[in-house]
């Protein structure tokens, strides 16, 4: 069985202003091609769906076409769970009877845990739809004492377990930070915290038993520990801090128990996200800019030390997608910046200038600006 492996669609996602439904729906197009040439067996969406838990109208639309595509046009099997972005009461609405259409979508979380059967020429392959749960709605539905994620997890576990046939294929589709070492995972700064009080981490022992772990959650595609336990990543860079990171959905190939091949298909943005950084008239200098798509999503990292006049717009004009400039200070003290240098009771202001200026600029104050200081301090003592 070929299972395409996918999640953290964020659809209706808004970036500084910038809706990224039109990237989002380029970025559609191409998982319609990877159908087309991968030709899996089912598909499986593993939380984020929308970005937030009321959605606009456009990206409801835009799912129900995708879907609408998915389910009509492809004839695939869709597995759907919630994530923590996600409203599982309206993402959860109608599914009852769009399981006909073979659209399997798992909002809340149960005492009976979801289990979808499908069948290839080897058998059997269960698949175990498991939305994203805050430790205080699984305490209420199992009507136990919960404290964090991963005593919740283990809780439903257990509960999974009582039926689980180990000699089967079985796939866990789970929205949850499973880890083997927190230290060792790669965040990103567009994905929200799952815990409020109390540790959000699941350890990854407790899905070993499964053949093949789909997880949503974390923006990075990468591996837990094995390589059958993997976050598919998002469909887009969602912020600068993924600039660098390939996005892309998992193909996974599940032949008899114990024989799985894994690989990765890139998707390629509409634009990208990039950080310049330097002075605005190096930033706006054809020699920086002729190198790169100009549409693309930019943030600017200015390093003038002197004051700049409306410098979004003079960016704008060349980067017509920008979407952020931020000043940035090169430091080269390791001292506290709010403390003083030793014998600063016997220095002159202007000595203490100076070092404030140099700590804060890395730069010495030159002639001019020593002087326009002098000026100030005079001015300063002859009101008084």
């Amino acid at each position: 069985m070929r299972i395409l492996h996918t999640g953290d669609w964020h659809i209706g996602k808004i970036i500084n202003d910038f809706s990224l439904l039109e990237d989002q729906r380029y970025i559609f197009q191409q998982l319609y091609q990877i159908i087309e040439e991968e030709k899996p067996d089912c598909i499986v969406i593993a939380g984020d769906i929308y970005d937030r838990s009321i959605p606009p109208k456009e990206a409801v639309l835009l799912l129900d076409e995708v879907l609408t595509t998915l389910c009509t046009k492809y004839k695939l099997p869709t597995l759907i769970i919630s994530g923590n972005h996600d409203s599982e009461e309206r993402l959860s609405f109608g599914s009852k009877i769009l399981e006909a259409s073979n659209l399997y979508i798992v909002g809340e979380i149960t005492q009976d845990i979801k289990k979808i059967s499908l069948h290839d020429e080897y058998g059997v392959v269960n698949f175990y739809l498991l939305p994203y749960a805050h430790p205080i709605i699984v305490s209420n539905v199992f009507n136990e004492k919960i404290r964090d994620h991963d005593e919740a997890f283990g809780l439903i576990m257990s509960k999974l377990k009582e039926n689980f046939d180990s000699e089967a294929r079985n796939v866990l589709v789970t929205h949850n930070y499973i880890v083997t070492n927190p230290d060792d995972m790669l965040k990103s700064d567009s994905e929200r915290s799952i815990s409020i009080g109390g540790t959000e981490y699941i350890d990854v022992n407790k899905v070993l038993d499964f053949d093949y772990v789909a997880l949503g959650h974390l923006h990075k595609p990468q591996k837990v520990k094995e390589d059958y336990i993997r976050y598919s990543g998002s469909i887009l860079k969602y912020s600068f801090s993924e600039c660098d990171i390939d996005k892309g959905v998992v193909i996974v190939d599940i032949k008899e128990k114990g024989n799985i091949k894994i690989k990765m298909r890139t998707l390629t943005p509409l634009r990208e996200m990039l950080i310049l950084k330097g002075k605005l008239q190096e930033l706006i200098s054809p020699s920086t800019y002729e190198h790169i798509n100009r549409d693309s999503y930019i943030r600017a990292d200015l390093t003038d030390t002197i004051d700049l006049y409306d410098p979004l717009s003079t960016l704008r004009a060349i980067y017509p997608n920008i979407m952020q400039i931020q000043r940035v200070i090169n430091l080269n003290q390791t001292t506290s910046r709010t403390k003083a240098s030793e014998g600063f009771q016997n220095k002159s202001k202007l000595d203490l200038f100076k070092e404030f200026y140099q700590e804060m600029t890395a730069l010495s104050l030159d002639e001019d600006k020593e002087k326009a200081f002098i000026d100030i301090l005079n001015e300063g003592e002859m009101d008084v």
